[in-house]
């Protein structure tokens, strides 16, 4: 949905960071797959291969608030993919929200957005 916004060194960043969190349960889904291949879409980076990079070197590519935003906005959506939140998800993004440096309110109504735009989704998707 953003991720063309994101910097050149924050688009593989991200993947990287997605494919962490995908695969952070221990188990790769479809839903979470075909999410993956969006990304992978969107950003331009088809071939893309992840690195194995560090997690706080990942994160410390997010420079700007909006791409930190742009970044759990993305992230919610893989992680609701599946319908399922786990608790490693949860443990994950906890490290996320404390490294860029977001407070529980916004955190929270964060949060709460993603989880309305993904009923909607779902409501569209019956109809």
């Amino acid at each position: 949905m953003f991720l063309a916004e994101l910097q050149p060194e924050e688009k593989a960043a991200f993947l990287e960071l997605a494919v962490l969190i995908a695969s952070i349960d221990g188990n790769l889904s479809i839903y979470e797959t075909t999410v993956l291949n969006r990304y992978q879409k969107e950003l331009g980076l088809l071939d893309y291969q992840p690195a194995g990079m560090d997690i706080g070197d990942i994160l410390n590519s997010f420079k700007s608030e909006r791409s930190k935003n742009i970044v759990l906005t993305e992230l919610f959506q893989l992680i609701y993919s599946d319908g399922v939140f786990h608790n490693h998800e949860e443990e994950f993004i906890r490290i996320i929200k404390e490294h860029f440096g977001f407070d529980s309110d916004e955190f929270g109504s964060f949060k709460d957005w993603i989880e309305k735009i993904r009923e909607l989704s779902l409501t569209k998707e019956k109809l």
